[in-house]
Parts: C-alpha cells; structure tokens; sequence
C-alpha cells in the first residue's frame, strides 16, 4: 500500500563548451561568477546539496514524532463473498469501504505466512496511540468449522475442546465496576442504519444480525474489523403466526426434531463469525419444551451461545447463556429510551450486571451513542453481552 517516492538520479553535466574538451575548473568558475544569473543558481545548488547531506548525518527527520502502531493483518486471496451488496453506497449514507480496506480483513489464504511487523502513522502534535487489538480476527477462525448445507460452513468445537462462543467473543477486562451490555439487532437489511450501527457505536456494544441479509458475511466482517462482537437471529415462530412471520426459515414449534435440526443449520451456515444466536420473535417457539430442547441441542452442539430479549429467561440448556433485562426501544422516543436506559444502570448497581436490547432505529442509536460516552463518569462499565454469560 505505500510506496517510497523515487530518487531521480542525475548524470554529470559539463559545464564547458558543446563541443572540444571540458574547460579548464578555473575558467568555469569565472564565468560562473560573472554571470549573476549562474551564480543565483549555484548557490541554489549548493543549499539544496547542503541540506541533503544533513539530513543524511542526521537521520530520520521524524524520529521521535507520536506515531500510531497499527498490527497488521494478512491480507486474503480474495473478498469475503457478499461483500459487494454489504458495501453498496447508500445515496443519503457516508462513503463505503473501499476493496483495499476490506481486503485487510478478508480471510487469510491457508497456505499464506502470516505478515510480520507494524505499519507506523505518524500524526504531528498527537500522543502515539496503540490500536492493536481494536479490530477483532477475521473469520472463520482455523479448526472452527465444518461445511455446512448449500456449500456454506457450520462452526464446530475445536479439536483442543474451544467453542466458537469462545474463539469469536469480545474481550474484556472487568474494572470491578457495575457491567452493563447492549446487543443492537436487526442488523443487515437496510444499509445506512447497519454502517451506522458498525460505524458510530462503541465497539462494546453487541450486534445482532438478521440471517436473510444480502452480503451477510461482508457486514459481519466490517462489524468485527470494527471491534464489535457479532450474534446471528434465528427467526422463531411467534404467537400470532402466520400473522406475524419472521420468514421462510422460521423455526417453528409444532416441527418434528429433523425438522428443526436441518432449519437450524441452515441458518448457521449463512456466515461465520458469530460467538451465539439470539431469537428474534419466538413467543410460542421459545415455550414449547421439545422444539426449545432440540434448538438448545443444535446450539451446544456447534459450541454456540444463546441469548434471547426475556422471552426465555427460564430456559436453560448446558450452553452460555444470557437474557436480556429490558427492551429498551418499545416506544421510539427520545426519553422513553433515556428513562430504560437509567432503568438497566439501577438492575447493573442492585445485581452487578444488566443486558438491554433494541433494534437498528435512528433514535435508538442516537441515544444509545450518547448515553454510553458518560458511563464510565457514571461508575459503570460498557461491556459485550458474551461477558455476562452463564452456563445455565
């Protein structure tokens, strides 16, 4: 990506007649310093020559300035597949990432060596900053999938017994003080809110993502280069279905356990990337045990975590679990999400820990930003949702 510019090298030039022999130094010399307009330039020479050597002796005319460490990452053989819809330009949106950007994080050849070194920004006037470990590894991570139906990967335990949920987790260093999550869903249909999302939140802040989406695995691969944690939504069936429905792969509570089984992965082969699922909708599906117990099956099986908006707070299943205390955008204004999100710091101080979840509005993500930049003032602490999961 950068080049050092090209020294022109420059022959000797003679200074005597175009024709016959050189002439003689001193008669050069005369003639230079009688006419002014050669001796102007000479002396021109002669600085620019100085100055050159000097900075030769010297060194490295930036040493000591601040300078950002970026870790680099090696680069893949080609594009994560559906990165070209993920990252078409919305008309009213910012400007998308760029291929060369993107390639940074695109999965890494399996026979390529790993790329060594740092590459060095230096900022005039700024502190050196260290943004190693902002971006989190591109997926999939190795050993941590199998294929899957329809030519995509399933994630799978690792040989050595690690899970997907946790090689594909945020991670996080506990302050001590009171912990509070926010998972972000509905994510992938509509461009502008999902690089807003990605873009401008913390990058604690969880993001849920809907499977149908166009170029699913590109948005998850800018979501993760951008720090976030990813979770993927298993569509599930709600009370008022068909009224009500979350679409043609939703998982439905009356199914048979084959049935079940082959919906869900199909789902988890529509990208990689994500430590867990969560539901999105599901008020009968969540509640019938049999269809809630093979679902829950399928997950630990995979070495996934799961985490619902408080429909299944009773249900358990062996696997890392978390449900979350507070939907925080059912009425779509400013203060109603202010008032829920002084609600989930009281539930953090009481027990410790609170998870709120919402979806991918305007108002939503505003507020969202503008709450979490005075949290820690506040004695709390931003985390991701994997950080407050128990095995239930």
């Amino acid at each position: 990506m950068f080049a050092k510019p090209s020294i022109a090298r420059r022959s000797n030039a003679r200074l005597g007649p175009s024709s016959g022999s050189p002439a003689p130094a001193g008669g050069v010399a005369a003639r230079v310093l009688a006419n002014p307009t050669l001796s102007v330039s000479a002396a021109g020479l002669f600085f620019v020559v100085t100055a050159a050597a000097a900075l030769l002796i010297a060194g490295n005319p930036r040493a000591g300035t601040p300078s950002v460490r970026i870790h680099l990452a090696q680069p893949g053989a080609a594009s994560p597949p559906g990165w070209r819809e993920a990252l078409t330009p919305d008309p009213t949106g910012p400007a998308p990432v760029s291929v060369d950007t993107l390639q940074l994080f695109a999965t890494p050849a399996a026979d390529a060596a790993p790329i060594q070194g740092q590459a060095v920004i230096t900022m005039p006037g700024a502190a050196a900053i260290d943004h190693t470990g902002e971006a989190l590894p591109p997926a999939p991570l190795a050993g941590f999938t199998a294929p899957g139906p329809g030519g995509g990967l399933l994630p799978i335990v690792a040989a050595n017994g690690r899970t997907p949920a946790e090689a594909y987790a945020r991670p996080f260093h506990s302050n001590g003080k009171p912990r509070i999550a926010i998972v972000i869903g509905g994510l992938g249909l509509n461009a502008k809110s999902t690089r807003e999302a990605i873009e401008q939140l913390p990058a604690d802040v969880t993001l849920s993502f809907v499977p149908y989406a166009e170029g699913l695995q590109g948005w998850i691969d800018l979501a993760r280069a951008n720090g976030h944690e990813v979770l993927l939504e298993a569509p599930m069936e709600p009370m008022d279905y068909p009224e009500n429905d979350p679409g043609p792969y939703t998982l439905m509570a009356g199914a048979r356990p084959q049935e079940t089984i082959q919906g869900l992965e199909w789902l988890l082969s529509r990208a990689t990337g994500y430590f867990g699922v969560t539901n999105y909708l599901g008020s009968k599906f969540v509640n019938a045990d049999a269809a809630m117990g093979i679902f829950t099956a399928g997950l630990k099986l995979h070495g996934l975590a799961f985490i619902d908006d408080g429909s299944a707070v009773r249900k358990g299943g062996g696997l890392p679990r978390l449900s979350a205390d507070r939907v925080i955008d059912d009425q779509l204004a400013d203060d109603a999400i202010d008032r829920q999100l002084l609600a989930l710091e009281a539930a953090a101080m009481q027990n410790g820990q609170a998870l709120g979840s919402g979806f991918a509005y305007p108002v939503t993500l505003a507020q969202i930003a503008r709450w979490s930049a005075g949290l820690a003032q506040r004695g709390y602490q931003l985390a991701p949702a994997s950080a407050l999961m128990v095995k239930r």
